[in-house]
């Protein structure tokens, strides 16, 4: 998804861009409230790259169950909540520019706008949520429908009671209250939707990596997972309020 990211020794280097200064600035706040999910952020190199901290672990593919060493389900909705909660008390600073790629319900706080399983790394002391480029302000909701969708493998190759039971542990380790779950099954298909304009828009438009995801058959995939959240929304709100 972004070229020139590049490992050296202990940190990561990635390209820069306007929203880099508010991402360290939120990454520094996360260090410093104890929330240990999120790399640290160590500031810009000699060749303005932004520098990050190098989490030794492995990754969890979408849809696949979770490896005997990675956190349960109920783990990563807890931990999820604890970023949250972290969130709040961050004052993003005055010229903060974010990079938002899609527009949110709300913009209540600064959430990551992409806490998915390919950008959860399991290391041996602390699991750990990467690739924080599309942070910026949306709702915890907002949040954490797009987490569902690969954590609870809502997907039509998954059976309906699989992925019910996979959302109520995610759901239950983050705490929503009934309302909220009512209110998170709605967004479900809406999330997933703008997901698949995003990928048709930059395919009108030509831009990348939009454009390339497009044309390898993302804009397609995101319609089948839209359809799946709308024709089971009923099936997937009892497994989370029963």
């Amino acid at each position: 998804m972004t070229t020139g990211v590049v490992r050296v020794g202990d940190t990561v280097r990635r390209p820069a861009g306007p929203w880099t200064p508010a991402v360290h600035a939120l990454l520094r706040h996360l260090g410093e409230v104890g929330f240990d999910g999120s790399p640290r952020s160590l500031g810009i190199d000699d060749e303005g790259r932004h520098v990050v901290e190098w989490i030794d672990g492995g990754l969890t593919h979408p849809y696949a169950p979770l490896s005997p060493v990675s956190p349960s389900l109920t783990d990563v909705g807890r931990q999820i909540r604890r970023f949250h909660d972290a969130t709040t008390t961050f004052s993003p600073p005055d010229d903060a520019v974010w990079n938002t790629v899609i527009v949110p319900d709300r913009q209540v706080q600064i959430v990551h706008h992409d806490l998915a399983a390919w950008n959860f790394v399991h290391g041996t002391n602390r699991s750990v949520f990467i690739d924080w480029d599309l942070a910026g302000p949306g709702s915890v909701l907002w949040d954490l429908a797009w987490s569902a969708q690969s954590f609870a493998a809502l997907a039509p190759n998954t059976a309906i009671d699989d992925a019910g039971r996979r959302l109520r542990a995610l759901v239950d380790g983050y705490g929503l209250n009934d309302e909220e779950r009512v209110r998170l099954i709605e967004l479900l298909p809406v999330r997933y939707q703008a997901m698949r304009d995003l990928l048709a828009e930059g395919h009108r438009s030509g831009e990348q990596p939009w454009a390339r995801l497009w044309s390898e058959g993302h804009g397609d995939s995101w319609a089948r997972i839209t359809a799946f959240a709308t024709q089971h929304s009923v099936a997937l709100l009892e497994a989370l309020i029963t």
